[in-house]
């Protein structure tokens, strides 16, 4: 008897524990009865020993998090970026939707953007040094798993090497901003709503699109001489690029934009 309650699960022993009483001597019920309260301590054992476990999982889910942010001790008054990396302060998250709501940290927007702080020395192409493509004070906007987060002098700043920077941006609307290097700004052609065979799509549906217009060029990248390439594309040309290429972002009236290297781009359409 005792080794086929053993075998049993811990649901079906405490069924028949509670229903033992009826159909065995008064010796049995009272192992039956010893069995179910170990039966229930051991329960209350196994739910301790899980609830550590979450609240584990959830300090060291924290933990990871936080070590994710590197913060020199504060003693350290000055950071100077070395190579061609800058420092950039990062901009606040909107803790607003633009309807008012209050957006919880898990819903908020990560910034790609942010004011140069510092810049390093710039890079070197052989023997010859070139230029920054920016300068303390510009506001960028940078790619968007791009560079080190650092907690810097009680604020959040990021140190990015230059070639993870997209563009100067001196207002609010994605549309107006100023590529940098062989970066390109693209407004993205609007998704086809119907089929040919005229069957309207819904959002989920259609397809993404792969072609857009240029708006702005970069100045071009460094040749192994040191000078500058022009691009191969102008504003106004209709292009076909990489599906899943660029950096997306959304403009204020909803209009779609991508960012990327002019190597991603595949033809000039016309």
């Amino acid at each position: 008897m005792a080794a086929t309650v053993g075998s049993i699960s811990c649901a079906g022993a405490s069924l028949l524990l509670s229903s033992a009483s009826g159909k065995y001597s008064s010796n049995q019920q009272a192992c039956f009865r010893k069995l179910k309260g170990e039966f229930a301590a051991l329960s209350l054992s196994i739910d301790s020993v899980a609830g550590s476990k979450s609240s584990a999982a959830s300090r060291l889910s924290a933990g990871v998090a936080r070590a994710a942010v590197t913060a020199p001790p504060t003693q350290y008054k000055t950071l100077k970026p070395l190579g061609d990396r800058v420092l950039v302060k990062i901009q606040a998250s909107e803790e607003k939707s633009d309807g008012g709501i209050i957006l919880p940290t898990t819903t908020q927007t990560k910034p790609q953007s942010g004011e140069v702080v510092e810049v390093g020395e710039g890079k070197k192409i052989g023997e010859k040094s070139v230029p920054s493509c920016v300068t303390v004070g510009n506001t960028i906007v940078y790619s968007k798993y791009a560079g080190t987060e650092i907690q810097f002098n009680g604020a959040d700043h990021i140190l990015l090497k230059e070639d993870d920077v997209i563009g100067l941006l001196s207002t609010e609307d994605i549309k107006d901003l100023k590529p940098v290097n062989d970066r390109v700004l693209i407004k993205v052609a609007e998704a086809e709503d119907k089929t040919a065979g005229g069957v309207l799509l819904t959002d989920s549906v259609k397809e993404k699109p792969v072609i857009g217009e240029v708006v702005a060029v970069g100045p071009g990248s460094y040749g192994e001489d040191g000078t500058r390439k022009p691009l191969e594309v102008s504003i106004g040309d209709n292009v076909l690029y990489s599906k899943y290429a660029g950096n997306e972002f959304k403009n204020k009236d909803n209009s779609q934009y991508v960012v990327m290297r002019v190597s991603d781009l595949l033809a000039i359409l016309s």
